[in-house]
């Protein structure tokens, strides 16, 4: 399904604008491409949240590791 994505032509994305255009209104397309922008930043900031916790629970199982060998 993601490959659909990235194989878009210049025509293909054309016609996409335009529907967008006409469903949302130009008036209403910065509004929703600001709080696309703040969704995708919530995702990612969520995103790298996740991989410092597991990170930091690696290091801490590591350190443990290493603490009961000696």
């Amino acid at each position: 399904m993601t490959l659909l994505f990235f194989n878009l032509g210049g025509g293909e994305i054309v016609v996409v604008m335009m529907v967008v255009l006409m469903f949302f209104g130009s008036k209403r397309i910065p509004e929703v491409a600001r709080n696309l922008g703040r969704g995708l930043r919530q995702v990612r900031d969520a995103t790298n949240d996740i991989q410092r916790d597991i990170s930091d629970s690696v290091k801490e199982v590591k350190d443990k590791i290493e603490n009961d060998k000696d």
